[in-house]
């Protein structure tokens, strides 16, 4: 029963298998975001990130939008550096959150979300009696930070400083065919977080997916 309900809510047909720890690598012209579109704050955060040694990206929505040709209204940005590493950097930082830490860093009124890549131990974290995930700082490698996304569209990293975009899933094509597709085994993915089901019917309302 559930199965078939994902399915009649997702429309999705099986694709082929890729090693998800190798991205698909685009360059500008392969992609075609304008770099007008990233805010100024958004370029400041993964700067300051990378200058510092550390990776950092332009993640999630906001690069679906910028892959859509929309100016996104909030900037994520994803880092191999740690949430204290992370508030060492900015004047005005926070780190929010006990059990998965994210830092809030601010600029005036402006305010960008910080997250360390996530790592796959949360597939083996203890889970509620219904399957739900019990979160807690999971800090990985970057092609499992993508693994734990909720949908393809949703797991690309954009980099300001070089304008490439890496996509793991194949997210791209996705957006191209205005397809939503879970990252993994829909039903095991639902269980862990049931909320993803209404993020479905909001982003193919929104998308028009």
């Amino acid at each position: 029963m559930i199965k078939k309900f994902i399915r009649k809510i997702l429309g999705v047909k099986e694709k082929p298998v890729r090693d998800p720890s190798e991205p698909i690598v685009l360059a500008q012209a392969e992609h075609g975001i304008d770099p007008k579109l990233v805010s100024s704050n958004a370029i400041r955060v993964t700067s300051s990130l990378q200058e510092a040694g550390f990776k950092a990206f332009v993640v999630g929505g906001a690069v679906r939008d910028l892959l859509l040709g929309v100016k996104p209204k909030d900037f994520d940005i994803a880092t191999d550096a740690t949430p204290e590493q992370v508030k060492r950097l900015f004047r005005r930082a926070f780190i929010i959150g006990r059990r998965f830490q994210i830092v809030h860093v601010m600029f005036g009124q402006d305010l960008l979300e910080v997250t360390t890549f996530r790592g796959a131990g949360e597939v083996n974290a203890p889970k509620d009696e219904h399957g739900r995930v019990l979160r807690d700082n999971s800090f990985g490698p970057q092609h499992e930070d993508a693994m734990r996304r909720d949908f393809t569209i949703n797991a690309m990293y954009y980099d300001p400083a070089t304008q490439v975009v890496l996509d793991y899933h194949g997210g791209i094509a996705d957006i191209r065919d205005k397809t939503l597709r879970i990252i993994g085994v829909p039903e095991a993915r639902y269980r862990e977080d049931p909320v993803r089901l209404l993020r479905v019917v909001r982003f193919a309302a929104k998308l028009n997916f």
